[in-house]
């Protein structure tokens, strides 16, 4: 018998959220770890509203909706309020109910910005690492380090000289009517960051990866990864410069080379340096660096590359990469939607945390079976 196609909605519908959600949904073990770690945060949240005035959207569920953001690819924060709108999956996940009105997107970026201007998205990824299923899948011996390059929101037109002199050599205002989005030809100008900066962000640097490769206003984010499950374990993120990348690998390993039996750390032939080398040894940690023989001598020699473990450090170690590349196209991390520093930092930050929560369901359930 065919059913009738009854258009007429019904006055009064009872819908239990939790119901709604099937019960092998993985969504259901990240938003357990994911309200422990944020019961963790508490103080640091208090921390940053003031005890009266009007309530605010509670941190918790600003963290949980940015979460889904980077989970599923939502490019804005007014399509995020329209996930939430429509998506009972997204309620639930966030906290709330089926008849509670959404935030305005501007609302929710205001309220945001709050948790931008604090170290929340670092304390984040910690508190996560720090539940007890989720430490005992991590290694506290062996690691892996690696960089990677963060395209600022700012475009070639806005790398002007610090002088304030443009091709023409004033400082004057394009005319009145002309196009703020006009043409520029800068063919025979030679452009460096120590004579030009953004006007959209000033603290991007102009930066190639490669030779022969095009040259970029961007960041260097920089992420360790434990090698047992490939987790990571903390990120950092500098301005783009050919050092930063030894100096945050130092930064980072550094309180965790205070083991009696000494760590490993495992990178690429980018950290072949040997300053960097001898100041590892000098913290008890073994360099598992690969080497760089190219017109050179590496800084590794047999003494470290004879063992096992440096083989394996180095298989190992590209694994990095995989949540790089998930950070990158999932997580909306290949060209920021932040300027500065600080902010670009915090997300990228965030955007680790939410890779570790993607892959813990598989990882604990391995352990499990």
């Amino acid at each position: 018998m065919r059913g009738a196609d009854e258009r007429a909605g019904q006055l009064f519908s009872y819908v239990d959220l939790e119901s709604r959600v099937r019960r092998d949904h993985p969504l259901r073990l990240i938003r357990e770890i994911a309200n422990d770690a944020l019961a963790a945060l508490a103080p640091e949240f208090a921390a940053l509203y003031a005890r009266a005035g009007r309530p605010s959207i509670p941190p918790e569920r600003l963290l949980r909706a940015m979460l889904l953001q980077a989970f599923y690819s939502v490019r804005s924060e007014r399509q995020l309020m329209e996930r939430l709108d429509t998506d009972l999956l997204f309620r639930w996940f966030v906290g709330l109910n089926i008849d509670d009105p959404v935030w305005d997107a501007t609302v929710f970026s205001k309220n945001r910005d709050r948790l931008l201007d604090g170290a929340i998205a670092a304390k984040f990824l910690a508190a996560v690492l720090a539940q007890p299923t989720v430490k005992k899948l991590i290694s506290s011996d062996h690691f892996s380090v690696d960089g990677t390059l963060i395209e600022a929101w700012a475009s070639m037109k806005s790398f002007k000289p610090r002088d304030g002199s443009g091709q023409d050599g004033s400082g004057d205002p394009p005319p009145s009517g002309s196009s703020r989005n006009a043409e520029v030809d800068f063919k025979g100008e030679k452009r460096s960051n120590e004579t030009h900066a953004s006007t959209t962000d000033p603290e991007a640097r102009l930066y190639r990866k490669g030779p022969g490769m095009e040259a970029k206003l961007a960041f260097l984010g920089h992420a360790l990864m434990e090698n047992r499950s490939g987790l990571i374990v903390d990120a950092c993120l500098t301005p783009a410069d050919g050092h930063s990348e030894r100096i945050a690998a130092l930064a980072m390993i550094e309180p965790r080379a205070d083991r009696p039996t000494g760590v490993t750390l495992g990178a690429d032939k980018g950290y072949d340096a040997r300053d960097f080398v001898n100041e590892l040894r000098t913290m008890n940690v073994r360099p598992h660096v690969a080497q760089n023989v190219s017109g050179r001598r590496s800084a590794i020699d047999r003494r470290t590359t004879r063992h096992r473990g440096y083989a394996a450090s180095q298989r190992i170690r590209k694994r990095i990469e995989e949540a790089f590349g998930w950070m990158k196209t999932i997580g909306g991390q290949r060209r920021t939607k932040f300027s500065g520093v600080g902010r670009v930092g915090w997300s990228f930050a965030f955007a680790a945390a939410a890779y570790n929560l993607v892959r813990l369901p598989r990882l604990i359930g391995a352990q499990t079976t």
